[in-house]
């Protein structure tokens, strides 16, 4: 008697995405069509982990060039939060190991909620070393955006205990610093370590948001994150702004 599909379903969705080649393999000659799709839907899991790990392999190319060229320990920083109107400014830096494998890791932007807050915990697991660095709304103020960027940036390589060999960096390059640097455009999609702490960052940033959204419930801070949506803008005209506003960046809705 013919294995139930259910059952064929249940052992096909636990393997393992490495034991999916061999697991396949019994259910090949069997010609029922739900078990077709699965034996299918099996292996196009494997075929995406195997291109998984071709792109990171590409978006490995810069931390690998700073390996040959003697450098133990690399490290990549991001940023976000630099365009909203409410909340700090977070950087993060982190240093994976080297030849580290974390499937997922991208450009936060590009990432589910769920993917990044599950990506974040296995980031800081696998990681060398990480840092975060905070800038309030109002030393954004006092200092500018691009300012409280870049302090915010040489705060978290200060709070790291392993000091790197190299940094990369998305977009920019971090005055007063003595390790050596490089700024990529787009890194946190080109490099993993940028993209590595990009969703450290991002996390952060957006636990942060969710508790000032208990404490200022007006401006829904938990589903914009302080940025300019039309329900965060229409409750600045009516009741004005709360504490974590950045005065600078409202001006033209006051």
């Amino acid at each position: 008697m013919a294995e139930a599909i259910s059952k064929i379903k249940e052992k096909l969705e636990s393997l393992a995405v490495t034991d999916i080649p061999d697991g396949v393999t019994e259910f090949k000659a069997d010609e029922r069509k739900g078990v077709v799709k699965l034996v299918a839907s099996a292996e196009k899991r494997y075929q995406n982990h195997l291109n998984e790990l071709i792109r990171l392999e590409e978006i490995s190319a810069y931390e690998k060039e700073c390996y040959n060229n003697g450098c133990t320990y690399v490290a990549g920083i991001d940023e976000v939060g630099r365009g909203p109107l409410a909340g700090p400014v977070v950087t993060a830096v982190v240093i994976l190991k080297q030849g580290v494998i974390i499937e997922g890791i991208n450009d936060s932007k590009k990432l589910s909620e769920a993917k990044r807050e599950k990506l974040y915990d296995i980031i800081l697991e696998e990681a060398v070393d990480y840092a975060i660095g905070i800038i309030s709304p109002t030393e954004i103020d006092e200092i500018n955006i691009l300012q409280a960027t870049y302090k915010a940036m040489q705060q978290c390589i200060s709070g790291l205990k392993v000091k790197p060999d190299y940094i990369l960096v998305d977009a920019v390059t971090i005055p007063n610093i003595e390790i050596k640097q490089k700024g990529i455009i787009k890194g946190d999609a080109k490099s993993i370590s940028i993209g590595a702490a990009s969703i450290v960052a991002k996390v952060t940033r957006d636990r942060m948001m969710k508790e000032y959204a208990q404490i200022f419930p007006e401006y829904d801070f938990e589903q914009n994150k302080g940025y300019g949506s039309s329900k965060h803008i229409q409750a600045i005209k009516q009741i004005g702004l709360c504490p974590i506003h950045r005065r600078s960046f409202v001006k033209n809705f006051m």
